[in-house]
């Protein structure tokens, strides 16, 4: 723990606690049908294993460049990494789920 107090303390611990919540919450949101569902399954088992470092490094800190454009929002994203298409994914399922 980085700090000297029982609060610090508790709240480091609630932050690292979401931050483990927010990436086990994207893994099992991702959808597993469809022609590719092994592989499909395979990535969500690999997203559920993986430490937040790199879960992070792979999934929250992409380069993207945000440009408003007509009546619109664009996000660019401006590198790749081998999980994109995992990122991409999660992205469309969660904002096209029913309910």
């Amino acid at each position: 723990m980085p700090v000297d107090n029982l609060v610090s303390n508790w709240a480091y611990m609630v932050m690292a606690s979401l931050a483990w919540t927010l990436k086990a919450w994207f893994a099992l949101s991702l959808i597993e049908k469809g022609r590719w569902k092994q592989k499909h399954k395979a990535e969500k088992q690999m997203v559920l294993k993986m430490e937040f470092k790199k879960f992070r490094n792979s999934f929250i800190q992409l380069p993207c460049q945000i440009i408003r454009a007509g009546r619109k929002i664009v996000y660019r994203i401006l590198s790749w990494n081998q999980w994109l298409g995992v990122f991409f994914r999660g992205f469309w399922g969660l904002r096209y789920s029913p309910g």
